[in-house]
């Protein structure tokens, strides 16, 4: 069975780094597009970023352009998104996601496999 479990959320000043964390088991990641989408209170969910099954493509979204940085390591199963110089708006629940079919645009992006989400939260 194909599961994603997100880690690495947690609550971190305006201006510092997170690293989020997305373990996949039960598929070989090798084979998916994997994304980092996220959904704030009362706002609908989007897309930040997403990296080809091989890694040599990316995309992200305007809003994350140059401060966050998507990764992955097909051979420990794990997908990585670097936040930098985290800002009150990125606040949201973080969802890790997985398609056969590459994002090309993340922000319209429909994967079929899901985790549960790790809250970011950015306040001092």
């Amino acid at each position: 069975q194909l599961q994603l479990v997100e880690s690495g959320g947690g609550l971190v000043q305006p201006g510092g780094p997170l690293r989020l964390s997305c373990a996949a088991s039960g598929f070989r990641l090798d084979r998916y597009a994997i994304g980092w989408f996220r959904q704030a209170p009362g706002k609908e969910r989007e897309g930040v970023s997403c990296i080809s099954s091989s890694g040599g493509s990316t995309n992200y979204a305007d809003s994350v352009k140059g401060r966050f940085t998507i990764s992955r390591d097909n051979a420990e199963n794990m997908v990585y998104l670097q936040m930098n110089s985290l800002k009150p708006e990125d606040i949201a629940i973080y969802y890790c996601a997985a398609d056969r079919t590459w994002c090309g645009r993340v922000g319209v992006w429909r994967p079929d496999y899901w985790g549960q989400g790790t809250q970011v939260t950015v306040s001092s």
